[in-house]
């Protein structure tokens, strides 16, 4: 490929991005423009037309998985050899190397988490070690550090960021439990991470020398996500660059979702105040969501008004409208949108291709407990880690063991059949649980090599180093089923078909929410919910809980949510739908009716034996499926959707009886 044929695969803004290669550049990118593909193909322009040599250059990522996928995607464009990372593991490596020079010795470990250290010091101080107060204590003491707010001035810049007491102290009692803490570490000889980077800093500053070397290795910066850049973070680039100009940012403030972390939006909304000979590029073309989807998102943060916001504008055809659901409880919610995803999926969307998105991890429960009963796998984001599962750790050594044996042939055909020699089927289990979770783990990693084979021709060696990379960087494959989010955590992912649930008041504004900028991100937040959306998207809330029925929809969908209709109870609508659909299907297969209606008799009458909801014994679409197709057996029964091994295998006899008469 010549080096200008890169940029036929962009629009003229990213191609604006990828030829502007001479910074400062700040690219103001909304959700769904394309601004990784704009970052990773301006990278592979300046390496393949050698303005950039690949060793020189440091992309800079907020996490391990948009590292990961940086470092994929130029692969992809011929490109190896460029350094994507986060801050904290470019902070460290330069750390580790240098300590030796810097300071001596080796550098101290690393600990994992603040709960002991944090504890010791407030034990000493007579502060409360119940786990929520040493959960909000670390997490006021990493929001100063990554601030650079020191103890002498706390209390200062506590009050003008907004925060008040902190596990029931007042900020005059944070700055000694600040002192105590660095005490603590120290007695303990670790360190945290906000340290990497506050060290490696400080060596900067104090060696000329070592910055030198820094800057000579690395020339050209690219910052992903520049507006959760925190004041720590935004020091050390500073220092990174030295005198230099090298720099190409990016980022949305409508999804500035951190601040209660220390991020500050406002580097990247002022960037030319730093930078005034700066080109600022907007890209606003939203290739990911439909313009029903689009409209919701603008109409959200059109009240918001941050300053360098991008308006988005749908690429995408007209779709499906946006779904506004009320429903009478918790449980109906759960219930209704899992009904939902079954009759997405009949329409052949693929489980892992939605998701359900929530305020808060406590919500999660109501859902997975609907999803086991409909029998629907799922996977839950911050739960287990992916490689750290025991069936993933024996893969990659099959894998390992596989590519030393010279395995050789087509990529997923290998792995397929090293993933069979442990016990692995082409099939998945009809039920959710442990069986499901193993073969779902196992199965990401096929889709894996397929991905990998069909964009790289990869091999079984490749394949293997690809798995090392992702698990020192905890870069999970997809998983097949459902994945149910927070909103924080679903930043920077997407999904076909997203269903935002609990927007009531109370939980979208979290009532932890306070002032005038914490309910601002909030309202970011819902924005970022609504943006991870591509083709369907249903936002909803529950009434009540039991005999309470008094929360209302969130303010921030003042407007925007429908007028009321005259009500009707969901029993009532229910019986609508279904009514509906069968007079379309009594019109559309008259002679297939009482084949149906002795198939609906049989399956009420297992519902009711099995003490479980009728859909989850074979949905309607399924039964109409069966009606239609009369299969002669068991083999053409199978075929037909919706029909898994374990049901065929419990109730086919029964269903050929019925369609034979």
């Amino acid at each position: 490929m010549k080096v200008e044929e890169l940029l036929d695969h962009l629009d003229p803004e990213q191609r604006e991005v990828a030829r502007s290669l001479n910074g400062p550049v700040c690219v103001r990118a909304g959700a769904g423009t394309g601004k990784t593909r704009a970052i990773t193909y301006r990278i592979a322009y300046g390496v393949h037309s050698g303005a950039f040599a690949p060793g020189h250059v440091l992309a800079v990522t907020f996490t391990s998985r948009a590292a990961g996928e940086l470092r994929s995607r130029l692969r992809d464009l011929g490109v190896s050899g460029v350094s994507a990372q986060t801050f904290h593991a470019a902070a460290l490596r330069q750390l580790s190397f240098f300590w030796g020079t810097a300071v001596g010795g080796t550098i101290p470990p690393i600990a994992e988490h603040k709960v002991a250290l944090v504890s010791q010091a407030a034990s000493e101080l007579g502060m409360p070690v119940d786990r929520v107060a040493v959960r909000d204590l670390a997490a006021e003491i990493e929001w100063a550090k990554v601030s650079l707010v020191s103890p002498d001035n706390y209390v200062e810049r506590a009050a003008s960021a907004g925060h008040g007491e902190i596990a029931g102290h007042s900020p005059h009692e944070i700055p000694a439990l600040l002192r105590l803490y660095e005490d603590v570490k120290t007695e303990r000889h670790v360190i945290d991470f906000e340290d990497v980077l506050l060290l490696l800093v400080g060596i900067m500053l104090d060696r000329p020398d070592v910055a030198r070397q820094i800057r000579d290795q690395y020339r050209h910066f690219v910052v992903d996500e520049f507006q959760d850049v925190s004041p720590l973070q935004h020091r050390l680039l500073q220092l990174w660059l030295g005198d230099r100009k090298e720099l190409c940012v990016v980022g949305d403030v409508s999804q500035t979702i951190y601040s209660f972390t220390g991020a500050r939006s406002h580097y990247l909304a002022r960037f030319t105040e730093e930078f005034p000979k700066a080109r600022v590029i907007e890209l606003n073309r939203d290739y990911r969501s439909t313009p029903q989807i689009v409209e919701a998102a603008n109409q959200v943060i059109a009240a918001d008004r941050s300053e360098g916001a991008v308006s988005l504008s749908s690429q995408l055809p007209s779709s499906v409208p946006v779904q506004w659901k009320e429903y009478p409880d918790d449980e109906g919610e759960a219930s209704g949108i899992v009904g939902e995803i079954l009759t997405l999926k009949e329409q052949g969307i693929p489980l892992q291709d939605m998701a359900i998105l929530y305020r808060t991890n406590a919500q999660s429960a109501q859902f997975e407990a609907a999803l086991a009963q409909a029998g629907v796998g799922y996977s839950v984001r911050g739960s287990e880690r992916f490689f750290s599962r025991r069936e993933v750790r024996e893969a990659m050594v099959a894998m390992r063991a596989a590519a030393r044996s010279g395995a050789e042939g087509d990529l997923p055909n290998v792995v397929r059949t090293v993933l069979r020699q442990m016990g692995w089927r082409d099939e998945a289990p009809d039920q959710a649980g442990a069986a499901r979770e193993r073969w779902d783990a196992l199965n990401a990693l096929l889709s894996l090599a397929k991905e990998m084979q069909a964009k790289r021709g990869a091999g079984i060696t490749e394949f293997v180093q690809e798995l090392e990379e992702r698990a020192l960087m905890q870069n999970a494959p997809e998983m097949d089923g459902v994945t149910l989010s927070s909103l924080h955590a679903a930043k920077g992912l997407e999904w076909e078909a997203v269903f935002l649930a609990g927007m009531s008041e109370g939980l979208m504004p979290i009532s932890l929410a306070k002032g005038k900028e914490g309910t601002a991100e909030e309202r970011r937040l819902l924005y970022v919910g609504i943006t991870r959306a591509k083709q369907h998207l249903q936002v909803s809330y529950a009434k009540g809980n039991g005999s309470r029925a008094n929360r209302k929809v969130t303010r921030f969908l003042d407007g925007i949510w429908p007028a009321p209709e005259k009500k009707v109870s969901r029993t009532t609508d229910y019986r609508r739908r279904k009514a509906q659909a069968r007079t379309d299907f009594t019109r559309d297969h008259p002679e297939d009716v009482e084949l149906l209606e002795r198939l609906v008799q049989w399956r009420s009458a297992k519902a009711t034996q099995l003490e479980r909801p009728a859909y989850t014994v074979f949905h309607d679409t399924t039964l109409r499926a069966i009606a239609i197709a009369k299969p002669a057996g068991i083999q053409q029964l199978g075929r037909i959707k919706g029909i898994g091994s374990t049901k065929l295998e419990a109730w086919g006899e029964e269903v050929l009886d019925i369609v034979n008469g």
